[in-house]
């Protein structure tokens, strides 16, 4: 639409593109669809991966929703909506990031049929609320299944459930175990009394070589360098642990300071003072007690002698993260500089933070330096190995999804059959639901139902079966379970999801597809937001950029 066709309805509007009504709506429908799209193919224990190549050619392989859709540079705003949506949901559950964009793009291509069929978005948005409070509630209800009942099983299996779909499935008899192992070794009480289970506490470490059944869990904090210099001890019992962000080499001059000497022994002076204000500063370090440092930039050789005088082990070149989680694990504090409020530089001994053990190891071909025993929060460290980069990278990310689903399995403690179990089940007693209202919401209702059988569809057709007639089956036996009272044997149907393997229906508790409840939960509150807020647009206004007046090349 040029400036000189303008939009009649846009009266004394001026310059811009003005998109209203039915033809916006298509376009977000549009926009959604194609994102949900692009991860569509990846849902599921046997979805394929993508491969994103950015502008300066890193590769990246990845089947975790959230990974593909940040690397996407998507430039429709309703498509940037979808992006966060799956970012959220990374966040917040660590998982499910596929599921939550393809129910939300159904919801809103839905909706965009009930507008078309004369139906007020504001009567859609209510129906649509109403079905997913509904929704929520049945789940909570009826669905999950209390952890205490299924015992540590059930977490591996939630474990293994997460893992389904990634890399490291065909191992998860390996990787699920030391998941849950992992994060059971962090179990931390705050303040509140609440248990809590930090998933940043558990360090993943990547080396090259050997195969990924080879990867191994170690108790402890891993850091992947090694002592300083080989003169000193490699293993130091009842460590006190400092942990610096400074350099500890000689202090040499700024560039641009000049200094007019006049007697050469001055220089002689000087130079020496460099070296003595480091070698102070190491001292003080070691007079409160510490035996193990560890600092972010070099030590040179002359501090180093003052380390293995001492008796002490210093480590060089660690990254800041790990410090930063090292000081809080071991209630110690990263200090970035000695000067304090005074000018005078001091190290209290309450910056150090106090561990069981520190001990350099050899674990496979690598030299790493383990911390054990910390004393605030229990550290775990997990050593992933494989073929090469992409593969590591990828492996990491999904034992970051692994173990963010097992926090929440801990911390709600409750799990639903995962499988297209949950979807089917609510589909059914949504559609009961409807007709059990007199009003325009009930069509709003229905379509809600149907939009959530789109997640055991894809599964169906990524698994290269027919989606038709299994979503069928599934359907009926959920049917049945909802219509039969109570005590009925029929009730178990209730757990039937898909078995994709073989392409059939089958009780997906006692199989062991589980996931937690917090996860659908939050799944589809935010599908539902992220469809909501892009139903309720009906106009879009661009605004033009100012035209900059041109130049000839003259200066003039």
């Amino acid at each position: 639409m040029s400036i000189f066709q303008r939009d009649p309805r846009a009266g004394a509007f001026l310059g811009g593109d003005r998109v209203s009504g039915q033809d916006i709506r298509d376009q977000n429908v549009v926009a959604a669809q194609t994102i949900a799209n692009i991860v569509k193919s990846s849902l599921g224990p046997l979805g394929l991966d993508k491969m994103l190549v950015d502008n300066i050619g890193e590769v990246t392989i990845s089947n975790d929703g959230a990974t593909i859709l940040s690397l996407l540079s998507v430039e429709h705003p309703a498509g940037r909506i979808f992006v966060d949506l799956a970012q959220k949901q990374d966040k917040e559950v660590g998982d499910g990031t596929t599921s939550v964009v393809i129910i939300a793009a159904e919801l809103l291509r839905r909706a965009n049929e009930l507008v078309k069929a004369k139906i007020h978005p504001t009567t859609i948005i209510t129906g649509y609320r109403l079905a997913c409070r509904e929704a929520v509630r049945f789940m909570q209800d009826q669905l999950s299944v209390k952890v205490e009942l299924l015992g540590r099983d059930a977490l591996i299996n939630v474990a293994k459930t997460s893992m389904a779909s990634k890399v490291i499935g065909a191992d998860d008899d390996l990787f699920a175990p030391m998941a849950v192992d992992a994060m059971l070794a962090v179990k931390t009480t705050n303040t509140r009394a609440e248990t809590k289970y930090p998933v940043k506490a558990v360090n993943i470490l990547k080396a090259h070589g050997r195969s990924a059944r080879e990867s191994l869990f170690v108790q402890g904090y891993a850091l992947n360098c090694t002592v300083a210099s080989q003169a000193m001890k490699t293993r130091i019992p009842n460590a006190k642990i400092a942990c610096l962000d400074i350099d500890l080499r000689k202090t040499r001059m700024q560039l641009g300071i000049q200094i007019l000497v006049d007697d050469p022994e001055q220089l002689e002076e000087i130079r020496k003072r460099e070296s003595e204000i480091t070698l102070e500063r190491i001292r003080k370090v070691l007079a409160t007690g510490a035996n193990v440092v560890l600092t972010t930039k070099g030590i040179d050789d002359l501090a180093l002698k003052e380390f293995v005088e001492a008796g002490a082990m210093a480590v060089r070149r660690c990254r800041k993260e790990d410090l930063r989680r090292i000081a809080k694990a071991t209630g110690g504090q990263l200090i970035s500089s000695l000067a304090n409020l005074d000018g005078e530089e001091t190290f209290e001994p309450s910056y150090l933070g106090t561990a069981e053990e520190v001990a350099q190891e050899r674990i496979s071909d690598d030299e790493l330096i383990l911390v054990k025993g910390t004393k605030v929060v229990n550290a775990a460290s997990i050593i992933l190995r494989g073929a090469n980069d992409y593969m590591l990278d990828e492996m990491e990310r999904a034992l970051h999804d692994t173990l963010s689903v097992i926090k929440r399995t801990l911390e709600s403690g409750s799990v639903v059959p995962g499988g297209g179990a949950v979807e089917s089940a609510l589909s059914i007693y949504l559609e009961n639901f409807a007709t059990t209202l007199g009003s325009r919401e009930q069509l709003a209702i229905a379509e809600f139902a149907t939009a959530l059988l789109i997640i055991p569809k894809t599964l169906a057709v990524n698994a290269a079966k027919d989606a038709t007639d299994l979503v069928a089956k599934l359907r009926s036996y959920h049917n049945a379970a909802q219509n039969a009272p109570a005590g009925d044997p029929k009730k178990v149907l209730l757990r039937y999801g898909l078995d994709l393997l073989k392409g059939d229906v089958r009780d997906n508790v006692t199989a062991g597809v589980l996931e937690p409840t917090v996860s659908k939960v939050r799944s589809l509150k935010s599908a539902f937001e992220a469809a909501v807020s892009l139903l309720r647009i009906d106009d879009a206004i661009q605004v033009v950029p100012e035209q900059q007046p041109e130049r000839d090349g003259h200066g003039h």
